[in-house]
């Protein structure tokens, strides 16, 4: 079952210290990363900024900019063929979301204050008892997620030992 949790974290860079302890999990096999968003709120800023970790609009700009210059070459126009892929490629890329909903990270993101931050992460197939102690050290709270209430208890339990 895929799962998505959002911890908040009480400095502007511990969600991006919690994502790179978790993308050094899911190297080792121990959880499933499939997609995850970090918004963060400088202190000084007047709002949060939203990272997202995969930006599907570049892939689809560099995907329809080789298919643009494959066929542009077959047709004599290679540039115009690249300049049109890459465009038809990155609309195409930004219009298929998958992963976290924009919507709901919005939604969230109201909670996340100056000077802290949110990782948002849609995980699977955790070894509980390998990614429990690097995740333990982090100090974060459990703001949101798409578990019942029993399996949120259990998860706040485990991380609380």
């Amino acid at each position: 079952m895929t799962t998505l949790t959002v911890l908040k974290f009480n400095s502007e860079g511990g969600a991006d210290n919690a994502l790179s302890i978790i993308q050094g999990l899911a190297k080792q096999q121990l959880i499933n990363l499939h997609d995850a968003a970090i918004v963060t709120w400088p202190t000084g800023k007047k709002k949060p900024k939203t990272k997202e970790l995969h930006n599907l609009a570049g892939i689809g700009a560099l995907g329809g900019a080789f298919w643009g210059m494959l066929f542009g070459l077959i047709f004599f126009v290679p540039f115009f063929g690249a300049a049109l892929g890459a465009a038809v490629g990155a609309l195409t890329g930004a219009m298929s979301d998958v992963g976290i909903d924009d919507d709901f990270i919005k939604s969230v993101r109201e909670q996340v204050t100056e000077g802290t931050s949110a990782l948002f992460l849609m995980t699977s197939n955790a070894v509980i008892d390998k990614v429990k102690e690097p995740l333990k050290q982090l100090d974060f709270e459990l703001i949101a997620s798409n578990l019942s209430k029993a399996e949120e208890d259990k998860l706040k339990e485990i991380f609380a030992e």
